[in-house]
């Protein structure tokens, strides 16, 4: 299962998360520069237990140096999949919770969440000396805010059959809360670490991310936070839709696709995903410039098959909001 993205958009540009996945693969760019010095420079910048736990240790590393590194593990990664793991899965569920918590206080949440999964790693693993990196443990910390803000939220999910893309949308409850208990039985079956995999940070990041939330929330917004809301509202919908025909059985299909008053005023391109069954059709939609709400676009010959061995149309009305 590839999860592609969620179903509740985002009322702002998250450009705090945009900076975050930036910032993360110009690290990784600068790990690959490091060469022969790569080993050495992931047990300086890592998160390494025992330099804060073995006496004598922290002797080889400087004050600067053993702080800095629980900031700087988190922008660290062991591969490109590694990396493009962490970063699309941020990409997903980070912009919602930018968007409920602001630019700023999110940045600061990022940050404590990731800090806090290195410690619950640490604590666990307290005499290692293996270099615990990647932003998994911050990113666990977005979702479990996520589970919290948006549960009924669904999660677009590209099931490959053979070679046919099969799109399913899996309740957000249901897919993360299958992801922590997966993490927790990892971390119990395998002591912690299995195939240089911090289970335990991840735990910890989902549940202080809740924990965090919940203390976040009530903190009251900035006037900075009111002025970049404002900055950056968006101005386009998701352009790959899942749609919900009704429940008839004649051969045109009804269904509603949503694009932003920006992209009804001038024009949009959807790509819209339509249940047959067990089948998922893909079809590309032009939304002109200037619709109306309420207009409905037809698709001729892209519903379902008459007894006559013709088909009836596809009918999305538009929705704008």
């Amino acid at each position: 299962m590839i999860p592609i993205r969620d179903t509740t958009p985002s009322r702002n540009v998250p450009v705090v998360n945009h900076a975050l996945i930036a910032i993360n693969v110009v690290v990784f760019m600068v790990e690959m520069m490091q060469g022969r010095t790569l080993d050495r420079f992931i047990f300086t910048y890592g998160l390494v237990p025992a330099r804060y736990t073995v006496e004598g240790l922290a002797g080889h590393f400087s004050f600067a140096q053993q702080i800095f590194a629980w900031i700087s593990f988190m922008f660290l990664h062991g591969g490109f999949l590694h990396l493009l793991g962490n970063m699309w899965s941020l990409h997903i569920f980070g912009d919602n919770v930018e968007d409920r918590l602001g630019p700023l206080r999110y940045l600061v949440f990022y940050l404590l969440c990731g800090i806090t999964s290195g410690i619950s790693h640490l604590i666990l693993n307290a005499a290692s000396t293996a270099p615990t990196i990647g932003a998994s443990g911050a990113i666990a910390g977005v979702m479990g805010a996520y589970f919290l803000l948006h549960p009924t939220s669904r999660i677009l999910t590209l099931i490959p059959i053979l070679f046919i893309p099969w799109f399913v949308e899996i309740p957000a409850f249901f897919f993360l809360g299958f992801w922590f208990l997966m993490q927790f039985f990892s971390a119990t079956a395998s002591g912690g670490t299995a195939g240089g995999i911090a289970w335990w940070a991840h735990i910890g990041g989902f549940v202080f991310g809740m924990f965090f939330l919940k203390l976040f929330v009530l903190l009251p917004g900035s006037g900075a936070t009111a002025r970049m809301r404002r900055m950056t509202a968006k101005k386009h919908s998701h352009r790959l839709q899942v749609v919900h025909p009704d429940g008839g059985r004649e051969a045109d299909i009804h269904a509603t696709i949503a694009i932003s008053p920006y992209e009804a005023l001038v024009g949009a391109r959807k790509m819209v995903s339509v249940p047959f069954g067990l089948q998922q059709r893909l079809f590309r939609v032009t939304v002109p410039p200037g619709i109306p709400a309420n207009q409905t676009l037809r698709l001729r010959g892209q519903g379902r098959v008459r007894p006559d061995g013709n088909r009836g149309d596809l009918l999305l009305r538009v929705v704008i909001r």
